[in-house]
């Protein structure tokens, strides 16, 4: 159980993160690992207490608390501090195949649930897992194991995101021959072109897909299913499908001037950028450049936030983050207790480095745009915003706008963050399986099985917008469905 006075002996240290003002100058990842020994004591801290919620991955009040994979965490946090790193990273293996992902991306869901964070700081889960799978990559622990025998079974995976992935990993382990289809020129998908770099180095993605590919599974890249590659040719060719696209469709905003060149959704200026910086080695950002722009971003979630980093090490003359929201709370309420995910101010890095740039938060709360102004050439030139509240209406509660709270923002180039709408429908037309009411593929509660015979669906394109590590979870359980289907038996562990 680590040692049973080191949550008491030990305060928590996390890695240092590299100065604002230094690591907007470059791409690269900032956080400064914790040397072996200082992890090993973080790792001590660890109790394993009778209820470890750290594990559980549970939904409380519609979110989250506890890792969605059900890590092994106090077992693997025993082994560090014991130094058995290479039995830790067995145990981490079993539950979790790219951890070199979660390690760096993942928002700590164990941590959130750690006992320790009832009345004090939590155990660093995510930086000891991070630090026990790049120990695997030096150790050469983590090299490629190709199953011993095939099956004989072949299986399509549209989609090489997280789902997508963690599907293709297992189903390989089990002998499957597994084809891997990407409609983008690298495979990765949101981890590859979603995420900018300073979160999850290109370089790590690149390295677990060598790997896959060193174990046999196949990836094809530029094949965009449904219109350059028929889904009749894979149904030919497979046994099983597996889609496995994400939630990519974006929400947009409709308000007058939305035809103003200048207005981007936030997926294609990411995308642009981490392929322009890939294509040019690092010397060349996207064709949609915030350089001396006055810059708007809708949407205070992730992407918004990465939208605000990759903006500032742009050179953004001002940059604005616009929520519909009203802002969190300073610390839990009475009505949001521990476990639950906790409901209050985040200050991720991309608005640290804002402060640290332009000396103040970025961030307007319960505001939206009303109007898209527009100069004599038709280019974005500035935005009208106005003011929310939000009131109950027939037992709901319901934004309107506060009279007299316009004001107008300089903006020439205003970038979309604000969620999606579910899986873009000609994927989901190519193969005539069923959607629900939220634009997602159908299938019964629990199951991965879609309305067609033989197609799967894991991911975003399942569930909806949600996180890393869920789809690696989701990818897992059908990959399980999908060899239970095929071969009438199974014995792949999802947990």
């Amino acid at each position: 159980m680590g040692k049973p006075t080191g949550f008491l002996e030990y305060e928590r240290k996390s890695a240092p993160a590299i100065p604002p003002m230094e690591r907007i100058g470059n791409w690269q990842e900032f956080h400064t690992p914790l040397p072996e020994k200082e992890r090993q004591i973080q790792a001590s801290r660890c109790m394993e207490c009778g209820v470890p919620f750290c594990q559980a991955g549970v939904d409380l009040m519609g979110r989250t608390t506890g890792c969605p994979l059900h890590n092994l965490i106090p077992e693997w946090n025993d082994l560090v501090y014991r130094g058995n790193w290479r039995e830790a990273y067995r145990r981490l293996k079993k539950t979790n195949g790219f951890p070199e992902f979660t390690g760096r991306v993942c928002p700590a869901l164990c941590e959130v649930a750690c006992t320790c964070n009832l009345n004090g700081s939590p155990v660093g889960g995510k930086e000891t897992e991070l630090a026990i799978i790049e120990m695997a990559y030096r150790e050469g622990w983590a090299a490629a194991e190709p199953p011993a025998a095939r099956t004989g079974k072949r299986i399509a995976i549209v989609g090489s995101g997280p789902a997508g992935l963690s599907a293709a990993d297992l189903l390989n382990r089990r002998g499957h021959s597994v084809t891997v289809y990407e409609r983008f020129d690298r495979p990765g998908g949101l981890l590859m072109y979603g995420i900018p770099n300073m979160k999850l180095e290109k370089r790590f993605v690149e390295r677990k897909l060598k790997v896959m590919e060193e174990e046999g599974i196949r990836f094809v890249t530029g094949a965009d299913i449904g219109r350059t590659v028929e889904a009749g040719k894979l149904l030919d060719e497979n046994d099983r499908v597996l889609l496995a696209c994400g939630a990519s469709k974006p929400r947009d905003l409709n308000a007058p001037g939305r035809d103003a060149a200048g207005i981007f959704f936030a997926v294609e200026f990411l995308r642009g950028n981490t392929k322009a910086l890939l294509d040019s080695g690092g010397k060349r950002v996207g064709e949609i450049n915030a350089k001396g722009k006055n810059v708007v971003i809708v949407g205070g979630g992730d992407t918004g936030n990465d939208c605000l980093g990759t903006c500032i090490r742009h050179g953004a003359k001002s940059v604005v983050q616009i929520e519909m929201m009203p802002k969190p709370p300073e610390a839990r309420t009475e009505n949001n207790p521990w476990p639950e995910w906790p409901n209050v101010l985040k200050t991720d890095y991309g608005q640290e480095e804002a402060i640290a740039v332009f000396g103040a938060d970025p961030r307007i709360y319960e505001t939206t745009v009303k109007e898209f102004l527009k100069d004599s050439r038709g280019n974005l030139c500035g935005i009208r915003i106005v003011r929310l509240k939000w009131e109950m209406e027939d037992g709901r509660r319901v934004m309107k706008e506060v009279p007299g709270s316009e004001q107008e923002l300089p903006c020439e180039l205003l970038l979309i963050a604000a969620g999606f709408l579910g899986a873009e429908e000609y994927i989901m037309d190519a193969f005539q399986v069923a959607r629900d009411r939220r634009g997602n593929v159908q299938t019964e509660t629990g199951e991965f099985q879609t309305s067609v015979p033989g197609v799967f669906c894991a991911g975003d394109m399942h569930t909806g917008q949600s996180l890393v590590v869920k789809a690696l979870r989701q990818g897992r359980e059908a990959a399980r469905a999908i060899d239970l289907d095929l071969m009438g038996y199974t014995n792949l562990i999802v947990q």
